[in-house]
């Protein structure tokens, strides 16, 4: 099985879990508003249109995340020196929202994962490119 799909527009990262207290028990959320919970979506929506389907045996993924370089990086004569080489939002938690996203569209759990690449990098057309075997 090879399944390879994009998702265009920004990766956006997992975030780290609010937490707050109910009835003295503490509770991690990430609220309903954050833009993760739509970037899942559509990376599940996009793995089900490339014909993902679960199965529990290990799989290996390639993550491509590409953010588009914002304006205040260029200047007419090309890319500022000084303009940051790789996008600042931190590999593994761009990783996770993808692969948490997965679980249960193209395999039962992350946990069968068992190599895992991930590039990020600035490029022309932001996008997520997803390869699994």
């Amino acid at each position: 099985m090879a399944l390879t799909f994009s998702v265009p527009g920004d990766p956006v990262p997992q975030p780290r879990p609010r937490v707050s207290t109910r009835g003295g028990f503490a509770r991690a959320y990430v609220p309903k508003t954050h833009a993760v919970h739509d970037y899942r979506q559509a990376v599940a929506a996009a793995a089900r249109a490339a014909g993902a389907g679960v199965h529990g045996e290990p799989v290996r993924v390639v993550i491509d995340l590409v953010w588009q370089r914002p304006k205040s990086h260029l200047r007419k004569s090309g890319v500022k020196p000084d303009a940051p080489a790789i996008p600042r939002p931190d590999v593994d938690n761009a990783a996770k929202a993808v692969l948490d996203a997965l679980n249960g569209v193209a395999w039962e759990d992350d946990s069968q994962v068992e190599r895992l690449v991930v590039e990020k990098s600035y490029g022309q057309e932001a996008r997520t490119t997803v390869r699994i075997s």
